[in-house]
């Protein structure tokens, strides 16, 4: 009888296995810089996972909520932070746990499960802001001190920073161009290579350290030129700069001229926009939103 018993257990297990790998759950969605959060999808076809309706809606339920963290793991663990590291990164460096990344994944807001129109699958949505992950990896419980000159020059007070930086530009210490990408925490560097700002000067209660626009955001219509949402994190009298090169491993961290950096770091209103994250990046929109897909 005890052979009968645990040839049955073994053979139910492999086929509660067999049935859930032919299930059709995935996820589908992107990292959108623009709007500073991630967005996706998580589709259940109910047929492979054995459901009928109306029974079988709320294990389809259970099934997408058990299975989104998952699915979205890959998606944040790719998530570049700085130049040099991505989620992962840190996690596998220790200065992160896995259970840590699940937990920020655990805020995204929900849109409860719905059925599509043929009534053959069951999807949820999920909504990550960018600026949670920011300030989750903020730690530091007092901004680093701001970089002054001993030769200020005059500078009138600005609202806000824009550093326009849509094209290749020289990537430094490299031979040739490179296309500056997007992260969590981005540098500002001046022509002399003097370090002009970083996260640990950002204030800890300001979310992100930068937000990413596309160039639309800079010719749009009004007085100012600026679209509402460029306006909201650098307001009607932001400094505008061009960028002049790009650094890092990955090209995410921006080169600025010195005489942008001296308008910036000659006033303590100007250094206080770096502090409160009123810093709007333009990027070329084709890296302004990543994939996320999987299965």
């Amino acid at each position: 009888m005890r052979r009968l018993t645990i040839k049955t257990v073994i053979l139910f297990i492999f086929t509660t296995a067999s049935v859930f790998a032919q299930t059709k759950i995935g996820i589908n969605g992107a990292i959108e810089w623009d709007i500073m959060e991630i967005n996706t999808v998580v589709s259940l076809d109910l047929a492979s996972a054995g459901l009928k309706l109306p029974a079988g809606r709320t294990q389809g339920e259970s099934l997408i909520t058990s299975e989104y963290l998952r699915l979205i793991r890959p998606g944040i663990l790719s998530l570049q932070i700085d130049s040099s590291s991505t989620f992962g990164d840190l996690i596998e460096r220790g200065e992160w746990t896995l259970p840590e990344m699940e937990n920020l994944a655990l805020q995204a807001r929900s849109v409860p499960p719905a059925l599509s129109q043929d009534f053959g699958s069951l999807s949820a949505s999920y909504t990550l802001g960018i600026a949670v992950i920011s300030s989750a990896l903020t730690r530091h419980t007092r901004p680093a001190q701001m970089p002054v000159t001993m030769s200020p020059v005059p500078a009138p007070s600005y609202t806000g920073i824009i550093i326009i930086a849509t094209d290749n530009l020289p990537a430094h210490g490299l031979q040739g161009t490179a296309l500056p990408q997007p992260c969590l925490f981005p540098k500002i560097w001046d022509t002399d290579m003097n370090l002009i700002f970083d996260r640990n000067m950002l204030n800890p209660g300001a979310g992100a350290a930068a937000h990413y626009f596309h160039v639309r955001d800079i010719f749009a219509g009004g007085p100012s030129g600026l679209s509402l949402g460029i306006t909201a994190v650098t307001g009607n009298r932001p400094l505008r700069i061009i960028a002049r090169g790009v650094f890092g491993i990955t090209p995410t961290d921006l080169i600025i001229g010195r005489e942008d950096a001296l308008l910036i770091i000659s006033t303590e209103e100007n250094r206080r926009l770096l502090r409160e994250g009123r810093i709007a990046i333009i990027l070329n929109e084709s890296v302004l939103k990543r994939t996320i897909n999987g299965e």
